[in-house]
């Protein structure tokens, strides 16, 4: 049994949450056991009582009572991650200095674990310590089937500096996508609400008319800002789409409910959809991939650090979205003009 400790917060641990941290300097403690000392007050900061959700700052000192030995970290941990997926993942890494990382997240690679994910970000995470003792921390999700530019913070002072760019929207993501037909008219926003749809198999959203998100229990408000860049015909369409809230599968939904799913969407329109374009739905036919064609192409946000400076991420296509960008004779540098100039 040790005794009482009293360990200082560092300069790289401030804004993180206090359970968090704990967690950090004693993984083998339960998070059950952690709340209980906080509810006795056994656990202080700066001497006084502290819940689970207190932000640290550098310098404060953190009460920690004896606890049993077998609560320190083991010396000898195995590896957490295999060579292969070590490599695999830091290939996907397009950008990184002490407090950010970003990647370029394949399709078919989850963020997080669940719905039997076993291989995802957050777990291969741990290869991406590059010299600090902590994995990084995942501050925003893409669906599995989404390609494109995620962020992980370094430190959990980033992390909450992060964290609140994208609730104060600070943070600008644009995706792209290749729908079925042409969405009418070109360029607008959408402002269906979304609520989990009953009896579904797996998750998925269905849309509200605005008006009814406030009576729906669990509904939510979504809006997303979309603009035609390119089209192929009335058969297709290159579309950015710049969500202004965050929701589940919202630009999935948004888009479907319009009467333009995104190619290869099965679960939001598939073959069988019809509407004003070619009727071919999710399934754009004609040898084009019927894997998801929804790629976050970019992301503009404040750096951590502040002083003013952004951080702007770009990635490339995937290998199936630059092949229907080459039959569909668009142009995957990009359009000459911010699209949603005329929205702004």
């Amino acid at each position: 049994m040790s005794g009482v400790q009293h360990l200082t917060v560092g300069e790289d641990e401030s804004g993180g949450r206090l359970d968090r941290w704990f967690k950090r300097h004693f993984p083998r403690v339960p998070h059950g056991r952690v709340e209980k000392m906080l509810r006795k007050g056994e656990i202080r900061v700066d001497g006084g009582r502290a819940k689970a959700a207190t932000r640290l700052e550098a310098g404060q000192s953190v009460r920690i009572p004896p606890m049993p030995d077998a609560a320190a970290p083991p010396r000898d941990r195995k590896p957490e991650v295999s060579e292969a997926d070590a490599e695999f993942i830091r290939s996907c890494v397009i950008y990184r200095d002490d407090h950010v990382i970003a990647l370029d997240k394949p399709a078919g690679l989850a963020s997080q674990g669940g719905s039997g994910q076993t291989r995802h970000v957050d777990g291969l995470a741990a290869a991406l310590k590059f010299g600090r003792e902590d994995a990084p921390r995942l501050i925003h999700r893409l669906d599995k089937d989404t390609s494109g530019v995620l962020i992980l913070a370094r430190t959990p002072k980033s992390a909450h500096a992060l964290g609140e760019a994208f609730r104060s929207k600070a943070a600008r993501k644009t995706y792209w996508a290749a729908v079925a037909g042409v969405p009418s008219p070109r360029q607008g926003t959408i402002r269906y609400g979304l609520v989990k749809a009953p009896g579904a198999k797996g998750e998925k959203m269905l849309c509200l008319h605005p008006d009814e998100v406030a009576g729906r229990q669990g509904a939510k408000r979504a809006v997303t800002d979309y603009a035609v860049v390119d089209s192929a015909g009335k058969r297709a369409s290159w579309v950015a789409m710049r969500p202004i809230t965050g929701r589940t599968h919202q630009l999935r939904a948004h888009v479907a409910e319009i009467g333009s799913p995104i190619a290869g969407d099965g679960k939001y329109g598939g073959s069988g959809q019809t509407n004003e374009g070619s009727g071919w739905g999710a399934g754009l036919g004609g040898g084009l991939s019927r894997k998801l064609h929804l790629h976050a192409r970019e992301l503009i946000l404040p750096h951590p650090e502040g002083r003013g400076r952004m951080l702007s991420f770009t990635a490339p296509l995937p290998e199936h979205m630059a092949r229907t960008w080459e039959m569909m004779g668009w142009d995957p540098s990009g359009p000459d003009e911010d699209p949603f100039e005329e929205l702004a």
